[in-house]
């Protein structure tokens, strides 16, 4: 299996701009630029669209550990904070946020024990050489 996306940029680092987009066209020809990657601007940045891929696998991750120890897992969101060091610019880590909503017979240690698990081997952990942290809520 192969997943794609394509770039383009047109111009100086800091005046220029591009368009990012992916083969499911959720992302079709979307914006991003100096401004949206280092300051406030509208539409995306490599930081984000990484963060957003390390919250979804993990997410699904979780959801997937949870279903093959037998449990039904309930809702289960996820926040990851990619912490870019702008004088070095580089990614230094990703904090991941979880919050579990509590499913039956699952203990919160047996939650947190499957949601570390889920850490460190989701597709896009895997990927990543930064160190990841969680945080897990179980309510």
């Amino acid at each position: 299996m192969k997943r794609t996306a394509h770039a383009h940029w047109n111009g100086t680092l800091t005046e220029g701009k591009g368009e990012i987009s992916t083969q499911s066209t959720i992302l079709n020809n979307t914006q991003y630029s100096f401004k949206t990657r280092f300051a406030d601007g509208v539409g995306t940045n490599p930081e984000e669209l990484i963060a957003a891929a390390h919250a979804g696998c993990f997410t699904m991750a979780v959801g997937a550990a949870l279903s093959q120890a037998g449990f039904t897992p309930g809702d289960l969101n996820t926040d990851a904070i990619l912490d870019l060091d702008m004088q070095a610019l580089v990614i230094v880590g990703i904090h991941l946020e979880l919050k579990g909503s509590v499913i039956d017979g699952v203990s919160e240690d047996k939650f947190k024990e499957i949601a570390e698990g889920a850490k460190a081997n989701c597709i896009v952990s895997k990927a990543l050489s930064v160190p990841i942290t969680l945080n897990i809520s179980y309510q």
